[in-house]
C-alpha cells in the first residue's frame, strides 16, 4: 500500500484555535481518507503578551507571525486562521486561497445579570480588548465603565464570573464552535453594531508554490464567503488599519452584488463614520476600496491621522 499523504496544519494552541483547525482536519479527512492531518502548534506573540491591550503592543500580525514563518519553513503545510487576525499585507510566497463557510460574523453580549446594554446601571464595567467594540459601545452608551480584557474565552467569561465586570462582549462565533452559545443572553443586529473584518471567517493560508495543498483543500473554499471577505480586506487595506484602529466593517453577497458596511470611529464613540456601498460580486477589491475613500473623504482620514499620531 502506499503512504499516507502527511499535512501538517499551524495553528495557535487556544481552545478556539484547536477547535476551527480540528474541524478543517475532520473536514480535509472525510473527503480524503488517504490524508493523515496533524496538528502543530504555534505560540504567536500575542499569545505571549497577555497584560497589555493589542492596541498598545503594535505592529501587525499579532497572532499569524509565528505560524506565517513556519509555513514558509515548510514546517507546517498550511495555516488556519482566524481571518480577523490576518494583517492585509501578507508575506512573499503565502496567499489565502480558501475561506471556509463563515460562522456567525456578530458580537454577542454576555452578562450573569443583565440582558441587554440598555440594561445595564450606569457606570457598570465592561470588558474588551477590542477599540472597535469600545468605541461602538461608548457611541451606544457614554457612561459605562470599559475594562481592557485580554486572554481566550474561558479566561474572559471567568473575569465576568468573578464579579468585577457586569458583561463582557465577544465574538459570537467563537462561542458558538466552542459549544458556549448558552452564554450568549444578546446578539448585536450587524446594524446597530457592526463586527471585526473577517469576524466569523476563516482562511487557510498556502505556500504559493504548493498547488499540492490546494488540490486537496480547494473544496473547502465557499464563494460567497471569499468575495465577501475579499471586499473586507481591500477596505481595512486601503485604511491601513489594525489592532489600534477602530475600523469595522462588513459584507454581505445578495444575488450578484456585494453590500459592504464600513465604519471608522472615534477613540472615545463621539463621532462614527458610517457607510455603505453595493457593487458586483466580481469586483470585490474595488467595492472595498470606493467604501474606503467615502469614509476618508467624510472625514475619516482625520480621525485616523490622530490616532496614527501623524
Amino acid at each position: 500500500m502506499p503512504d499516507k499523504i502527511k499535512l501538517k496544519i499551524g495553528t495557535r494552541g487556544s481552545k478556539l484555535a484547536l477547535a476551527q483547525s480540528e474541524w478543517i482536519k475532520v473536514e480535509i479527512t472525510a473527503r480524503h481518507p488517504d490524508v493523515q492531518v496533524e496538528l502543530v502548534r504555534i505560540k504567536t506573540k500575542g499569545d505571549k503578551i497577555l497584560d497589555s491591550p493589542l492596541s498598545k503592543i503594535g505592529g501587525k500580525g499579532l497572532f499569524v507571525k509565528e505560524i506565517e514563518e513556519a509555513l514558509l519553513r515548510k514546517d507546517v503545510d498550511l495555516a488556519v486562521h482566524s481571518i480577523k487576525d490576518v494583517p492585509s499585507e501578507l508575506p512573499d510566497g503565502l496567499y489565502l486561497p480558501v475561506f471556509p463557510k463563515r460562522e456567525d460574523p456578530r458580537d454577542a453580549f454576555i452578562s450573569m445579570d443583565y440582558n441587554s446594554i440598555e440594561g445595564l446601571p450606569k457606570g457598570a464595567a465592561i470588558g474588551t480588548g477590542s477599540l472597535r467594540r469600545s468605541a461602538q459601545l461608548l457611541h451606544l452608551r457614554p457612561d459605562l465603565d470599559l475594562v481592557s480584557l485580554r486572554g481566550n474565552v474561558d479566561t474572559r467569561i471567568r473575569r465576568m464570573q468573578s464579579g468585577d465586570l457586569q458583561a463582557i462582549i465577544l465574538a459570537a462565533a467563537g462561542l458558538k464552535r466552542l459549544g458556549l452559545s448558552s452564554k450568549i443572553r444578546h446578539t448585536f443586529a450587524v446594524d446597530e453594531f457592526l463586527p471585526a473584518i473577517g469576524q466569523g471567517a476563516l482562511g487557510l493560508e498556502l505556500r504559493k508554490d504548493d498547488e499540492r495543498v490546494l488540490i486537496l483543500l480547494g473544496f473547502l473554499n465557499h464563494k460567497p464567503t471569499e468575495l465577501t471577505i475579499k471586499a473586507e480586506r481591500a477596505f481595512l487595506k486601503r485604511l491601513e488599519g489594525g489592532c489600534q484602529v477602530p475600523i469595522a466593517g462588513h459584507g454581505t453577497l445578495e444575488g450578484d452584488y456585494i453590500i459592504l458596511d464600513g465604519l471608522v470611529a472615534e477613540l472615545d464613540g463621539s463621532r462614527i463614520i458610517r457607510d455603505r456601498v453595493k457593487g458586483s460580486k466580481d469586483q470585490p477589491e474595488e467595492i472595498g476600496f470606493i467604501l474606503a475613500e467615502r469614509l476618508l473623504s467624510s472625514g475619516a482620514d482625520r480621525i485616523l491621522k490622530r490616532i496614527y499620531g501623524l
